[in-house]
């Protein structure tokens, strides 16, 4: 399967979940009040926190599978995949445990609302635990359809779970009962679902056997790996949760509402970053392995490029016309006035986060864990005092003005830490030519936008509409001032030169 078909599936896979996810909180808003939003935004902090018990096990299983795929062995990564299996189903039950035990005091002492009572956070927060517990298992199985590079299978599983999880949740809201309670019931059902379509969608395509076993040896060939990968998801969890974390004390359930919202507008960069990490790092993997040095330059550097010459324009609208699209998207003028400057932080700080995810999957690539892991230690070392003085001084801004700061930490450490070891020589053209030069033309796009189109006595859409055409343009100006895009992208466009080896 190529990497052109496995990248449109993705994409397509993240921008329907984006559009699913982005349609239906007018719904939940409605239904449940922003109060109730703000729990559906803890359970979201919550299960990504809770990955720190993955311990490495999806990361490794993807590059274990991906690598023995290439060899033609895929039965020693069934092995693995069965013992690791184990371990995984063990861990989903060890966490709904730990959230049934722990959600009265959750209630009491860490979430504060003024509308919900007590009794109703302790039932949503005790029904989150089964909702992560039944969804847990989905990790290890996606991370093997990825290593197997099968992301079609896996992207159209989670489009119809999204849809069926998002959709039915509205209709359970709207027809049976508008409480938190009812949302988590269902959303359990279909994570439950969820996670039996796609174990069967794995062994389907891995190929299973009656011989396997839990085996210790097979884990042991591969802990040093899944250790380090263990210690990177937690640091970087760390640093990437923590905001949502010390928010969730600090503020009311109503202003963490609004910085959760803030942080579904922003999730839709992710709609190109995260397929093309999942793309990338596989074939980073096999460039590595066959010690094709200058194709993996090639790929790294026109790839951030590319990337950046997507993201840096949608980051531009995110920025200047936040308080127009959460206008548009809420219909409510005070929460578009809250929201909008916390999108504009947020948005700017996690641009420079996915031009990063082609240094880490370089990193991961040649197997190296050690250097992604202290740059997270650094970094959350960092964020820690930074969340707490900008959040004491400016709220929920502080949050995102806070994660701004700590992503322009990262890149600059990131990348003189990541090039003393790795293609050296590469840095510092990484730096300012492939990520600083569309920086450049985003910046200067999004002053012109912000003097010209913003001060136009114009409606919200039309607003956007311009700020769109802008974006467009600026795409076009970053690709056709890179050399290596205007060789490796022919008139017609084909996908699979641009990325095909």
């Amino acid at each position: 399967m190529t990497l052109g078909r496995n990248l449109v599936a993705g994409l397509v896979n993240s921008v329907w979940s984006a559009l699913v996810g982005l349609a239906v909180v007018p719904f939940y808003l409605d239904y449940l009040g922003v109060e109730a939003y703000g729990l559906i935004g803890f359970f979201v902090m919550m299960q990504a926190l809770l990955q720190l018990l993955d311990m490495g096990i999806s990361p490794t299983i993807n590059r274990e599978v991906a690598r023995c795929s290439a060899s033609g062995e895929l039965k020693e990564a069934g092995k693995l995949l069965h013992t690791l299996a184990v371990v995984y189903w063990g861990v989903s039950v060890l966490i709904a445990f730990i959230l049934l035990v722990l959600a009265p005091v959750i209630a009491e002492h860490w979430l504060e609302s003024n509308r919900i009572s007590e009794q109703t956070i302790t039932h949503a927060v005790m029904l989150m635990g089964v909702v992560i517990a039944c969804r847990w298992p989905i990790g290890l199985y996606q991370g093997a359809l990825i290593g197997a590079q099968r992301l079609t299978v896996s992207s159209s599983i989670n489009m119809a779970m999204v849809t069926l999880g998002s959709f039915g949740a509205v209709a359970i809201l709207a027809f049976v009962s508008p409480t938190i309670e009812a949302f988590f019931i269902w959303q359990a059902g279909v994570g439950l679902v969820y996670a039996v379509i796609i174990r069967f969608a794995a062994w389907h395509i891995i190929g299973r056997t009656d011989e396997m076993r839990f085996d210790i040896e097979t884990f042991k060939r591969v802990w040093r790996f899944t250790a380090g990968m263990g210690g990177i998801g937690l640091t970087a969890l760390i640093f990437t949760q923590m905001d949502k974390l010390i928010l969730s004390r600090m503020l009311s359930l109503e202003s963490f509402g609004h910085y959760m919202l803030a942080t579904v507008v922003v999730s839709g960069l992710y709609v190109l970053i995260t397929p093309v990490f999942n793309v990338i790092y596989p074939r980073f993997s096999a460039l590595v392995a066959s010690g094709e040095t200058e194709k993996l330059v090639d790929l790294y550097r026109m790839g951030t490029r590319l990337l950046v010459s997507a993201i840096f324009p949608v980051t531009m609208i995110l920025v200047v016309f936040g308080y127009e699209l959460v206008l548009i998207w809420t219909g409510n003028p005070t929460i578009a006035s809250s929201v909008a400057p916390v999108v504009a932080l947020l948005a700017a700080g996690s641009a420079l986060h996915g031009a990063m995810y082609f240094q880490y999957a370089l990193q991961l690539a040649y197997g190296i864990t050690r250097l992604p892991l202290t740059i997270n230690v650094v970094l959350t070392m960092a964020f820690l005092p930074l969340i707490i003085y900008f959040a004491l001084s400016y709220g929920a801004l502080g949050g995102g003005l806070a994660w701004l700061v700590l992503h322009v930490m990262y890149m600059l450490l990131g990348t003189w830490l990541t090039h003393r070891r790795l293609l050296r020589g590469n840095g510092l053209g990484w730096l300012f030519k492939d990520v600083g030069i569309p920086l450049l033309f985003a910046l200067l796009t999004g002053l012109f936008a912000s003097l010209v189109v913003l001060n136009n006595e114009c409606t919200a859409p039309i607003k956007l509409v311009l700020g769109s055409l802008l974006a467009l343009v600026l795409m076009a100006v970053s690709v056709a001032t890179s050399k290596q895009l205007r060789v490796a992208i022919p008139l017609n466009l084909n996908l699979k030169k641009i990325l095909a080896s």
